[in-house]
């Protein structure tokens, strides 16, 4: 069983299993490919009580309670760790996890949007969002500012996606399966377009370069 599968996670942990990710996925760098837009998505489908997609009933109240509270808190720690260990955690150019190239691109993401829009705008990005909170910390962006923005961007990204996902299975009743996979599916492809941009960018601007 793949605890890191969305529908796993819920059917299995609950509740517990969705905060639990929502909290790692921004706390620790090294944990990378969570399913956190796909998990929040399917948890809102399955509270509105439709669909065969998760077996366990979620409760609507408690999801847009703890999702945020679960992202606020795996964030602060991220920014913990950055502000704690800083950047000794990127100096082995071998390491698996902690190659000094990511902390390059996240921190290229902070010059190119500011601290404050950083913080928000990686909340909506895989990888980046993994990055975004250790290195706010490593460049000692002030804990007040982050914590507003860790806040704001916590909020607007859970509750979108679990309220996205409600609403739908609402809407579509009994036939609401037969959309979750493609919806799930759009939304890993507009999650990751803003990195493969900024990939095809950066390769052609190598190639340019050379």
């Amino acid at each position: 069983m793949n605890i890191f599968n969305a529908q796993n996670a819920i059917n299995t942990f609950g509740l517990a299993g969705i905060f639990t990710l929502l909290a790692l996925e921004t706390a620790l760098p090294l944990v990378v490919g969570l399913p956190g837009d796909s998990l929040l998505f399917i948890a809102g489908v399955a509270a509105s009580g439709t669909g065969s997609v998760i077996h366990i009933h979620i409760s609507l109240v408690w999801l847009a309670i703890g999702a945020p509270l679960a992202a606020i808190l795996g964030s602060s720690i991220g920014h913990h760790i950055g502000h704690r260990y800083g950047a000794k955690l990127f100096t082995n150019p071998n390491s698996k996890f902690f190659h000094p190239d990511r902390l390059e691109s996240a921190s290229k993401w902070m010059r190119k949007y500011g601290t404050a829009k950083a913080v928000f705008l990686a909340r909506f990005i895989p990888v980046v969002r993994h990055l975004v909170n250790p290195i706010a910390g490593m460049i000692k962006m002030p804990y007040r500012k982050f914590f507003f923005w860790n806040v704001v961007s916590a909020l607007v990204w859970t509750e979108g996606f679990i309220w996205v996902g409600y609403g739908l299975g609402e809407k579509l009743k009994g036939s609401v399966d037969k959309y979750v996979l493609p919806i799930v599916a759009v939304i890993v492809l507009v999650s990751i377009a803003p990195i493969l941009w900024e990939g095809v960018k950066e390769w052609r601007t190598r190639r340019h370069l050379s």
